[in-house]
């Protein structure tokens, strides 16, 4: 895996070659177009750390853009992982983007967003993650620069769980907030020329995902290497894995894979 990630970094770092800003696992500074509404279907495959097998999840999103600025989103949870597929909660998702710096190869975003999530699902890990997982409130901000066909996203949030809300906690080890930090890179890498919006785009990207807990300093590392295809400038496919680099923290299912389905529909209401 590591000499996967390796090839990835370099890839990015070897060639300065418009790219996509539409990571796999991270929000960047950008919106959805005003007027738009998007569906995604998020699925995942996780490996169990501690009984064989695998926790398939499904996050069905709708994603409506107010206009450049603002953008909300609603996201539902539904999983196998307590006794058969069943509906787990609901997260409710807005981010606002403040800052814009455009060049004519480049430009440079920043939005602050946040999120509140409701969930019934019994966990018994150490991390904290309310997508999916936890109840509770994530709040943060993000900057994204694109240069040429190249992307780079990073992003800061501040993550707060409801610990009542969720049945099985592990008594005494469990804190009730984390840092989150995130870095992203994805690189354009067909078409090498534009004739046409309809061409067909395939993007590399390998991100990093990381989390402390506050409370007790414990922390765990990601890399998650992906591939996109971007049909019609309006339908996304997603692929990815994703691999614990380092971690001193529970987590039942750390590593697994990813496999999205996005479809945006342009001028909604005119």
């Amino acid at each position: 895996m590591m000499k996967i990630t390796f090839l990835f970094v370099i890839i990015f770092i070897g060639h300065r070659t418009v790219a996509q800003e539409l990571f796999v696992m991270t929000d960047p500074a950008s919106n959805v177009p005003a007027n738009s509404l998007s569906i995604n279907v998020m699925q995942s495959l996780l490996k169990k750390r501690i009984n064989d097998g695998y926790n398939y999840h499904a996050m069905p999103e709708i994603t409506y853009g107010l206009n450049k600025n603002l953008m909300f989103r609603a996201t539902g949870f539904l999983s196998n992982t307590n006794r058969g597929f069943n509906t787990e909660g609901l997260g409710l998702y807005t981010k606002y983007r403040f800052l814009s710096s455009d060049d004519l190869n480049s430009h440079f975003r920043m939005a602050v967003y946040g999120r509140y999530s409701f969930n019934k699902s019994p966990v018994a890990q150490e991390q904290i993650e309310i997508m999916g997982f936890n109840s509770g409130f994530e709040t943060g901000i993000v900057a994204t620069k694109l240069i040429d066909k190249i992307a780079i996203s990073t992003s800061y949030s501040f993550e707060k769980v409801n610990l009542k809300a969720n049945p099985g906690l592990i008594k005494g080890t469990i804190a009730d907030n984390a840092s989150n930090y995130t870095l992203s890179f994805g690189k354009l890498m067909y078409p090498k020329k534009y004739k046409s919006y309809k061409q067909t785009n395939i993007n590399l990207m390998v991100e990093f995902i990381g989390q402390t807990l506050n409370e007790n300093g414990k922390s765990y590392l990601d890399v998650i290497p992906a591939i996109q295809f971007i049909i019609n400038s309006q339908a996304r496919i997603d692929l990815a894995y994703r691999q614990e680099l380092a971690s001193n923290m529970i987590r039942t299912t750390p590593n697994g894979f990813y496999f999205n389905l996005y479809f945006t529909f342009f001028n909604v209401t005119s």
